[in-house]
């Protein structure tokens, strides 16, 4: 059976991947009813690495996956290579299906002499051949605007939603945003979860530190509810934990914590462990291995999103549809991941 799907009219789509994370590549071929073509893949002695694809792809679709995930700078180094390889194979189009997208929060310059690293790395896909881009959650919405091309923001929202629908009772649960920058955000998920209260903690951010803010209070109703705390990104975990810490002080029955990217980075893991929240939910768009995953921790599979995205860019489909719902056969059929 050939990795190369059939479309019409004369059309063919391919999903490629690099060795980050090939199980969500695979999982992801199988909502699409393909396989991933095989691609040879290994590292020189000085750490340079090597890729090439084992079938044609000329006048393809291709979608090449990666999860930029630790090491990040690896990864993101072998996507560029697959890119390249692909353009000079002539492939009729090539989309970089990056769910987390590493540097994105260096979307902007906080002091003098800073770099706009989000930008780069937009560019060097650019420059390697990318046409378009794929991903999930960005940090920022407006970094879109730095790639010359289409990119299609995926949101998480859809699962995450349909997780916390069906297994958190809603009739005592405010949505609270961790900062006033995430407060669009957590207005949509209040509005689709049937017009739930609002709540959000004022947070200032020390830009000379990493990974560090300081939460100072909660506007909004948090006493006796059960809160459910809207993040992009959870990485050591030391800013999310000051929320459940901050609302836990103001009287919360619970905290859920839900986040589309689980970095866990250094001590998120204990962090987690001792901060006192009822659950935590995740999507995979990085891998998130057993050593790593706590007894209330739930990690949600991000395949049947990525499919779905996939599809409807290779059919010329719209990807905002997406936002209300994934399609009936893109459903999970194992939402777990």
């Amino acid at each position: 059976m050939s990795a190369i799907l059939e479309g019409t009219p004369d059309k063919k789509l391919a999903l490629v991947t690099g060795r980050a994370y090939p199980e969500q590549a695979e999982e992801t071929a199988k909502y699409l009813g393909t396989h991933v073509l095989e691609t040879t893949s290994y590292d020189f002695a000085n750490g340079e690495m090597y890729v090439r694809y084992t079938e044609p792809v000329r006048g393809a679709d291709v979608f090449v996956m990666q999860a930029h995930t630790m090491p990040i700078n690896k990864w993101i180094m072998e996507q560029l290579i697959m890119v390249d390889a692909l353009k000079r194979a002539s492939a009729r189009s090539i989309t970089v299906v990056a769910p987390f997208l590493g540097y994105s929060r260096q979307d902007k310059k906080h002091q003098g002499r800073e770099p706009i690293t989000a930008r780069l790395i937009f560019d060097l896909f650019q420059a390697a051949g990318a046409d378009r881009i794929m991903t999930v959650d960005l940090h920022a919405a407006q970094e879109q605007g730095f790639f010359d091309g289409p990119v299609d923001h995926l949101t998480a929202m859809p699962v995450l939603i349909d997780y916390v629908r069906n297994n958190m009772p809603l009739e005592n649960t405010t949505i609270v945003s961790p900062d006033a920058g995430r407060i669009k955000v957590s207005e949509q998920w209040a509005a689709k979860l049937g017009g739930l209260p609002l709540a959000f903690i004022h947070k200032t951010r020390d830009t000379t530190r990493p990974n560090h803010a300081v939460a100072h209070g909660i506007i909004g109703e948090v006493k006796g509810r059960e809160c459910v705390v809207v993040d992009d990104i959870i990485d050591t975990a030391g800013t999310i934990c000051e929320a459940v810490r901050t609302l836990r002080e103001a009287g919360a029955k619970s905290v859920t914590l839900v986040a589309t990217h689980g970095l866990l980075s250094g001590p998120a893991v204990e962090r987690l462990r001792d901060c006192g929240a009822r659950e935590i939910v995740l999507t995979d768009t990085v891998p998130v291995p057993e050593e790593k995953r706590l007894p209330n921790m739930t990690v949600l599979s991000a395949a049947p999103l990525l499919a779905a995205g996939i599809r409807s860019v290779f059919e010329s489909g719209s990807v905002s549809t997406l936002l209300n719902g994934l399609p009936e056969d893109m459903r999970p059929r194992s939402i777990y991941a």
